[in-house]
């Protein structure tokens, strides 16, 4: 695989999609036709701030320390050595003027507000896991993830189609909110004993990995159990339609409950990357069949 894939994250790019695709149902659910070039500019977006992020944790992580050979789980290519930190910092570089190039015509064509927002989210991306006091290591990632790649970038794709902030996105906007902070989750509960012994004090460091994956399987059901809302504010029973996806979350708490069980460092790291492949796989499949839903409306 090419290093700079790797390092991209291809497995966290539903979380990216998915708001979008949910923001721009919501906004059909809404009676309003979609323009397609600005839902393509949305996705635009989303894409590279993800990606970013992703840079930007290989980056600093790499820089800090945190990240070694004693990690478990899926390798990073600057403490790899794979790719160099000035390298990392210019490929860091230019997903974020992708994404500023994408968030600036769409300013242009919908209305200058949505500058802020993206200054916003570039600063919040940037501020995860680097400057003096990244908020990732004081417990506040999930918060982040929650609010920028689940109310933001679904409520925003609903407004660039609608040009109004609709109660029906903000309502979706939890569930999606929700599946894209599990993903963050597997990934940390995989870390507890590197980032502990690195000092960075994420949510899943302060709570242990016991009760955080507790708190990772309840917050995957209360996604789904915030489809009742939806689907009354909708007026229809069609955004339900993720109901399907259900064995899907089964075996999620097969893989992550067998991961956590597992003793081998190496192998518990092998059979995270199992559980975060499920996890992602049940977001995009929750994804679809809630946009497919809120398109029915």
């Amino acid at each position: 695989m090419n290093v700079w894939v790797e390092a991209a994250r291809p497995r966290t790019l539903p979380a990216a999609v998915v708001p979008v695709a949910v923001g721009t149902a919501a906004s059909v659910a809404s009676g309003t036709d979609v323009v397609w070039p600005l839902a393509a500019l949305a996705l635009t977006v989303a894409l590279a701030l993800q990606v970013a992020v992703n840079f930007a944790n290989d980056l600093f992580d790499g820089v800090a320390g945190i990240d070694t050979e004693e990690r478990v789980g899926p390798r990073r290519v600057v403490a790899a050595g794979l790719v160099t930190p000035g390298a990392m910092k210019r490929g860091l570089a230019v997903a974020l003027a992708v994404a500023a190039v994408a968030g600036l015509a769409l300013a242009l064509l919908v209305t200058p507000w949505l500058l802020l927002v993206g200054v916003a989210a570039i600063l919040a991306t940037l501020g995860y896991s680097g400057g003096a006091r990244p908020y990732a290591s004081r417990a506040l990632g999930e918060v982040s993830v929650f609010v920028f790649f689940g109310v933001v970038a679904t409520v925003g794709s609903t407004f660039v189609q609608t040009g109004t902030l609709d109660a029906l996105a903000l309502v979706v906007s939890i569930p999606v909110g929700m599946f894209a902070v599990g993903l963050l989750m597997i990934n940390n509960v995989r870390d507890v004993e590197t980032d502990a012994a690195t000092e960075k004090r994420t949510l899943a460091v302060r709570l242990g990995a016991r009760t955080y994956g507790h708190a990772f399987g309840w917050l995957l059901v209360a996604a789904f159990v915030m489809l009742v809302p939806v689907a009354l504010l909708a007026g229809s029973p069609w955004p339900s339609l993720p109901v399907l996806a259900l064995p899907l979350l089964a075996a999620v708490a097969r893989r992550s409950r067998k991961a956590a069980r597992t003793e081998d460092a190496q192998a518990k790291g092998a059979a995270y990357v199992v559980a975060l492949d499920a996890t992602a796989r049940l977001q995009l499949v929750f994804g679809v069949l809630l946009t497919v839903g809120l398109v029915l409306v």
